[in-house]
């Protein structure tokens, strides 16, 4: 008993003339692909020589390109320049580095606060300190600008010691409070 399957119909041919089948399993699935692909229109791909599908798209070459894997140093190297941290980056460099620049005994009692507008504000821990870093600005900013380039540092701020806040408890006084030299 042979059958054959005609792609073209839903229902199998049967040659011996016997009961019809009911098409399921494979015979139903090859019924609905064939029916599936008399429906489509049939579509051409055309591959053309050296160039991509896509328009506008490059193919990766031998050579490194933007769309490769980029180090991380580069990377952050093209977002420093972006944004133009560049000055930022090499004065907070500075500070790190800041008791070769001022000498072991100046770095102990002047810590660089922060830089803002061309001026480097230090912070002293007494006002004998905060003194003699006054008198030692002048050299520094030479050697600040000396490293990070001319006209990168155009003035110190020094700033005296914190003065304690006399402020405390539910019941205070006005006026200045006691006296001292807090710089």
């Amino acid at each position: 008993m042979s059958r054959s399957v005609d792609p073209s119909s839903s229902e199998p041919a049967d040659d011996s003339g016997g009961p019809e089948h009911d098409p399921s399993g494979l015979d139903l699935a090859r019924s609905v692909a064939g029916s599936y692909r008399k429906d489509r229109p049939r579509r051409r791909t055309i591959r053309r020589k050296g160039k991509s599908k896509q328009r506008g798209v490059r193919a990766s070459g031998a050579h490194p390109d933007e769309r490769d894997p980029q180090t991380l140093d580069a990377t952050i190297d093209r977002l420093v320049a972006e944004h133009g941290w560049q000055t930022d980056i090499a004065v907070h460099a500075v500070f790190a580095r800041w008791d070769q620049i001022v000498g072991v005994e100046v770095a102990q009692h002047c810590k660089p606060e922060r830089y803002a507008d061309d001026e480097l504000t230090v912070r002293a821990d007494s006002t004998t300190w905060a003194t003699q870093m006054r008198l030692l600005a002048a050299d520094v900013v030479r050697r600040l600008n000396g490293e990070l380039g001319d006209g990168t540092v155009t003035r110190i701020h020094v700033l005296g010691p914190q003065a304690p806040s006399w402020r405390k408890g539910r019941r205070t006084v006005r006026g200045r409070g006691p006296r001292d030299t807090y710089g």
